[in-house]
């Protein structure tokens, strides 16, 4: 049997939004956890320009083997259709204020009224339009909430590339009155809508059913890859163990985690209260509930059917629920670090 080396360097990456990896990152622990070892601990969005474009879009493409990737599902999903060897190890439902905006006067007032309209669907030139998946995601729910479907509706491609700042493009077409709604989430989107003047028709997360409500962040995945769950099952255990602690502590801390939250997002405080509910800060815990599951299974399929996956993605047989079963049971971890 051939002993693999330990790695030098473990990677993590993370999307702008509440996680326990963007928690366990400002606060140092996972450098803390692996220090002892001789590992390195780096993190994508934090690192150098001169790591080079193609390992910055392995947070997309996760083709990095010593990476851990706590974001949205739709570049995981995809990049496990691509036939990426990745394993699902947690799933977080973290409610991030999914809004259907419309412009002033309109009349659209909630998700029935939105039946005959133009809705904004952007189109980004990037490997995986995540952006383009958020928003056909987000008024399907609305649409579903109503009894309604994408075809009751208008799609209207809005393209993208150039504009600066999130669903800039978009909310330039509902100004010049070219769509009528727009799909947006968020702190950013919070502080966008406000500068824009627009109102909101739908609020998404105030939808009764969870199915609803299911796009790129809910539920969020943490993924890891075969090669580095196969050859060093310990590490990983350690990483969610550390991910663990930081859902713990951030449970007890709401104002340092909206502090953390203001500098993972880049948004300032009226974006960041205003995205996120209270006691968000106690949901940052990651499971591989049957409900989650069925949630995440639930977004494949949609994803596939709008063209987003090359090849289907068997939810199930993606995850493997023992690395964090493993965490829970895991001993004190990074006993040096302090906690306060």
């Amino acid at each position: 049997m051939t002993h693999t080396p330990v790695p030098e360097t473990l990677w993590f990456t993370r999307c702008p939004v509440p996680t326990a990896t963007g928690i366990a990152a400002d606060r140092r622990w996972l450098t803390a956890e692996f220090a002892p070892d001789g590992i390195t601990v780096r993190s994508l969005q934090d690192e150098a320009p001169d790591i080079g474009a193609t390992t910055r879009q392995t947070h997309y493409t996760h083709a990095l083997p010593g990476l851990f990737r706590e974001g949205g599902n739709v570049p995981a999903l995809w990049a496990r259709s691509s036939g990426e060897p990745t394993r699902l190890i947690g799933l977080t439902w973290i409610e991030e204020r999914q809004t259907i905006l419309v412009a002033p006067g309109s009349g659209i007032r909630d998700a029935a009224a939105l039946r005959g309209q133009r809705l904004a669907v952007p189109k980004h030139t990037i490997a995986v339009d995540f952006w383009r998946a958020m928003a056909l995601r987000g008024f399907e729910g609305a649409l579903a909430s109503a009894g309604l479907t994408l075809d009751d509706a208008a799609l209207v491609d809005v393209p993208a590339d150039g504009h600066t700042g999130q669903w800039a493009a978009e909310l330039e077409a509902l100004r010049r009155g070219d769509v009528d709604a727009v799909y947006v989430k968020g702190a950013l989107a919070v502080e966008a809508a406000r500068r824009a003047g627009v109102e909101v028709a739908v609020e998404l997360d105030e939808l009764p059913d969870r199915r609803h409500r299911v796009n790129n962040g809910t539920p969020r995945p943490i993924t890891v890859h075969q090669s580095l769950l196969d050859d060093h099952p310990d590490l990983v255990d350690r990483f969610l163990a550390v991910l663990l602690h930081a859902a713990d502590w951030a449970a007890d801390r709401p104002e340092d985690v909206a502090r953390i939250l203001g500098a993972e997002t880049g948004a300032g405080a009226e974006g960041v209260q205003g995205a996120y509910r209270p006691g968000t800060h106690r949901t940052l815990h990651p499971d591989l509930s049957e409900e989650r599951l069925t949630l995440l299974a639930q977004q494949e399929h949609a994803l596939r059917a709008h063209g987003f996956l090359p090849e289907p993605v068997d939810v199930r047989a993606w995850a493997d629920p023992e690395p964090l079963r493993r965490a829970r049971l895991h001993p004190s971890v990074a006993p040096s670090r302090t906690d306060t």
